[in-house]
């Protein structure tokens, strides 16, 4: 299986999400950084982090 970040737009959820299984990106905080770029890196950062860690057996949805 190879699993790939994608973009989903559902009617109660827009956002980041696997396309293997039910995991969806919900962002803890407000991403801290001194300029928009920072912010989004530190965004980009914390979603790739989560998103390379989850365990796609703890997510029983289907893929998009």
């Amino acid at each position: 299986m190879t699993r790939k970040l994608v973009w989903i737009e559902q009617e109660r959820f827009r956002g980041f999400g696997c396309s293997e299984c039910g995991w969806r990106f919900g962002a803890s905080a407000v991403a801290a950084g001194e300029s928009l770029a920072e912010m989004m890196r530190n965004f980009e950062s914390q979603r790739d982090k989560e998103f390379a860690s989850h365990v796609c057996g703890d997510h029983a949805e289907g893929g998009t």
